[in-house]
């Protein structure tokens, strides 16, 4: 047996006005029927929460308490129908979020910062995941929006360019080449030390400098999964390494950069960042959220 809204409602009345007769002149009803609720409610709690005689009507310790949490459930399903309307419209809810580690001195702080800004009511719950991890997780449905490299399958998923950014070379401090004065070509580098990327772990990468120059790899010294590790590879001298131009704001000391030659027919900046979706997804926030940076996009490029 359990109590009913209505039943919470009359009880809260009545411990606001402690008088049956005002109470029920409020709840547009008679007493009786009142009275009889609230004697069902003490029945279903299996506490007395009122005391009453002919003149005056308080609430016991326990109907205090009860008070309380009345309140609290009857806010909640007031509330309940107004959240349901706005979750389907998108505008409430939850969104997971999964982001590649490179990402983080990219662009998933302005991303974050405009989702938080323009659908306050969407809780963001983040995950860091490389792309490979990003795209399983979409295709069962455990995250909502991908942060990651291309290509995705243009059946399954949705992607959208969210950054773009150059490829560096970073470098001792010190190191000769950083006198170059000129971007860094694959001459340059053929006889250097180099910290490739993973073809495994970091298979965008790795594909994406195959592209660009011919790598000996007999210089390959070490193959790294994260550009924080490269980094700090480079710092101690283990040789050099291929990063985006975002790096740079780790600021990590003994560590410098210089440009990249690239082929004329790869473009300048050819680090790509996209977001991700499921073509199908069922969740109204990512709608609500691909929506607004794209409006965000749009505004970016007409300022430009």
């Amino acid at each position: 047996m359990s109590f009913t809204l209505e039943q919470l409602r009359g009880f809260v009345t009545v411990a606001r006005e402690l008088h049956f007769g005002r109470a029920a002149t409020r709840l547009q009803m008679t007493q009786p029927p009142l009275s009889r609720q609230i004697q069902k409610l003490e029945r279903t709690v299996g506490a007395q929460l009122l005391e009453r005689d002919n003149r005056n009507v308080a609430l016991t310790p326990a109907g205090e308490v009860f008070l309380a949490e009345a309140r609290r459930l009857l806010a909640l399903a007031d509330a309940a129908p107004d959240l349901a309307r706005r979750v389907s419209a998108g505008s409430a809810g939850l969104l997971r979020i999964s982001f590649t580690a490179a990402s983080t001195f990219g662009g998933l702080g302005a991303l974050l910062n405009a989702l938080s800004v323009g659908l306050p009511e969407v809780e963001l719950a983040l995950s860091e995941r490389v792309t490979r991890d990003q795209v399983a997780d979409l295709h069962n449905e455990r995250i909502d929006l991908g942060v990651g490299r291309p290509p995705v399958d243009p059946d399954a998923f949705g992607s959208r360019l969210l950054h773009r950014e150059a490829m560096l070379v970073a470098l001792p401090t010190g190191h000769p080449l950083l006198g170059a004065g000129r971007p860094l070509t694959a001459a340059d580098l053929a006889n250097e030390p180099l910290i490739m990327h993973s073809p495994l772990e970091a298979r965008y990468f790795y594909d994406l400098i195959v592209r660009l120059l011919h790598v000996d790899h007999r210089c390959v010294v070490h193959t790294v999964g994260q550009i924080l590790t490269m980094l700090w590879l480079v710092e101690a001298g283990r040789g050099l390494a291929f990063v985006p131009a975002s790096a740079r704001r780790l600021g990590i000391d003994g560590v410098a950069f210089a440009e990249l030659a690239v082929p004329a027919d790869v473009p300048a900046d050819p680090v790509e960042l996209h977001l991700i979706w499921r073509r199908d997804s069922r969740n109204p926030a990512l709608w609500s959220a691909l929506r607004l940076l794209e409006s965000h996009s749009s505004e970016a490029s007409h300022d430009a």
